[in-house]
């Protein structure tokens, strides 16, 4: 019996994610000018926590349903036209 997966991350949630871990905590190491290795280490952890945040709080593109699909590309066609030939006029200029 298959498992369910998780939903695999967007490229705008690892965008987002990845630099809001890197300017946070930069940021943070800039401002707090700690020098410690617990210090730096906590900074790295919050920066973390903070960049999971940002990446979960994405919104991810919604996946339309296969019934609105099939009704809203039926509706929105144009209705079809009878192609007529053109007569060729019997006098030439």
């Amino acid at each position: 019996m298959p498992r369910p997966t998780a939903p695999r991350p967007t490229v705008a949630q690892l965008a987002y994610g990845s630099c809001t871990v890197i300017l946070s905590t930069l940021a943070m190491l800039l401002l707090s000018q700690t020098s410690s290795g617990p210090g730096v280490a906590l900074i790295a952890l919050v920066g973390l926590v903070l960049g999971l945040l940002v990446a979960m709080t994405v919104p991810r593109p919604k996946r339309a349903r296969a019934t609105s699909q099939v009704v809203a590309s039926s509706a929105a066609a144009p209705p079809r036209r009878e192609r007529v030939p053109v007569q060729a006029s019997a006098q030439q200029d």
